[in-house]
């Protein structure tokens, strides 16, 4: 080497480039992991700060949505292959690191964006967020992982279906063992079904508005939508479909709360309640777990229609205030009150109609919220069942003999389902008043494969919607 080489200055440090896209769904993913928060609920604000900083635009947002929500519903594939190409084990990484392999994993494997552009804007990101020691880290690591295309990684990792059939469907489906374990239980059948189910979980779910009966008309929301950005509901008489990129809250009947965005399973709920038979008077219905709205909403609206009054009930004051909200404008007379299921403050055999849509895992919305997969644990239905067996009891006493219960999950978990429902009926853990199973599955007409009832069981890849579960019970004593 020269003495002119020797002397040459060594070449000035480049500052890196900040992408507000990446750094927007990085901010995201660190907030879902450190303070345990939910993207959907994350999400939304920073789109709008960097809307009003003008640092976005629409590409920018659904590029950002689509980065988060990518990484989160394929985290599982996406460590597999990354622990894979790192020699020390995952945990031994630090999670905002794995969060830049994984946002870098989910460009190069689950988008479209050139492998080169992949990699450098995530090496980008990392000396950013990291600093450029780990960045050189990010940049080995994603060069590995861009040698090879998804389905090539996915061959390689994951271990083969003859030898261990809920490993293999948990790293090529992106599922903890015990969601794959649990969700095959209650699914029942063979291999088909339980891959169609998730890989349902790992699409981008549509976005449906319910048309709030004597408030909006699907109609209405058809006409203002126009036929390229809207359908009809497949199986509510009050849904519309938006198309993929719709705004809701572009739409003046819901920013008017005379429509709301809810999934057309929990719409198909609240109608087989209203529309259960009963004899007798039908004036007093209640929701015990009305939180956060949208089923109050909707069976408020219904309850107007039949001359009834709604009582809302929900807990936490928080969320009472959310059911208000949902609730304000409805065409009949309503109360919202913030008071425990299990300890009600309402008379025994007071009400004719009641819903308690109970707290629960929450699989059943794993397309809504990908990274409830990820946070929740077995043991976790455990601190469950006795809650949801204590607001079926209650349910069950606050309703007159003759009327009728709706027990509703968004879990079809059999532990938080018919098993909640068996032990309650036979007065397993505690005497609740007698009662009989009503066949739910007339009250869905037209909504195909329903199961040998009575209860019902709704799927993403059967039925379009959330995995929502429903039992009707009626008092009989």
């Amino acid at each position: 080497m020269s003495e002119q080489s020797r002397r040459r200055p060594p070449k000035p440090h480049r500052r890196p480039k900040k992408d507000p896209v990446r750094i927007l769904a990085f901010e995201a993913l660190r907030a879902v992991d450190e303070r345990d928060a939910y993207a959907n609920l994350v999400l939304p604000p920073l789109l709008k700060k960097a809307r009003d900083k003008g640092d976005f635009d629409t590409r920018d947002a659904a590029l950002a949505t689509e980065l988060v929500y990518g990484t989160l519903r394929r985290q599982g594939t996406y460590d597999a292959i990354i622990a894979a190409c790192i020699d020390r084990p995952l945990r031994e990484v630090d999670p905002p690191v794995l969060d830049v392999l994984a946002l870098g994993a989910h460009q190069l494997l689950g988008t479209r964006i050139p492998t080169h552009a992949a990699v450098s804007a995530s090496v980008e990101l990392a000396r950013v967020v990291l600093g450029d020691g780990r960045a050189k880290f990010v940049n080995a690591v994603l060069r590995k992982i861009s040698q090879d295309d998804l389905d090539t990684w996915v061959e390689r990792v994951a271990p083969p279906y003859d030898e261990d059939a809920e490993d293999h469907l948990a790293v090529v489906h992106s599922h903890p063992r015990w969601v794959v374990s649990a969700l095959w239980d209650s699914l029942g059948g063979g291999r088909a079904g339980i891959e169609d189910l998730l890989e349902a979980d790992n699409e981008r779910p549509e976005v449906t508005l319910v048309a709030r009966p004597g408030r909006a008309t699907t109609g209405e929301l058809l006409d203002v939508l126009g036929e390229d950005s809207a359908l009809p509901g497949r199986w509510s008489p009050y849904a519309v479909r938006l198309a993929e990129g719709g705004e809701p809250g572009a739409i003046a009947a819901v920013r008017e709360g005379r429509a709301g965005v809810q999934d057309e399973g929990s719409q198909l709920v609240a109608i087989a309640l209203a529309n259960a038979p009963l004899d007798g008077s039908d004036e007093r219905w209640l929701d015990g777990c009305a939180g956060p709205g949208g089923k109050a909403a909707l069976l408020g609206a219904l309850a107007a229609g039949r001359g009834a009054t709604l009582l809302a009930s929900e807990k936490q004051p928080h969320r009472a205030r959310l059911v208000d909200r949902a609730l304000t404008g409805n065409p009949g007379p309503y109360q919202v009150i913030a008071a425990d299921g299990t300890r009600p403050p309402w008379r025994p055999g007071s009400f004719d109609r009641v819903l308690v849509d109970v707290p629960c895992s929450g699989l059943g919305a794993l397309r809504r919220r990908p990274e409830a997969r990820w946070r929740r644990r077995p043991e976790d239905l455990e601190g469950f069942a006795p809650l949801q067996r204590n607001l079926l009891r209650e349910a069950l006493r606050a309703v007159r003999v003759g009327g009728v219960v709706g027990y509703a999950t968004c879990s079809p978990h059999l532990a938080e389902t018919r098993v909640v429902v068996d032990d309650v009926l036979r007065g397993r853990g505690g005497p609740a008043p007698e009662a009989e199973l009503v066949d739910a599955r007339p009250l869905m007409p037209g909504v195909p494969a329903l199961g040998d009832g009575p209860d019902v069981q709704l799927w993403p890849h059967v039925h379009g919607t959330d995995a929502m579960y429903l039992a009707l019970l009626r008092r009989t004593a």
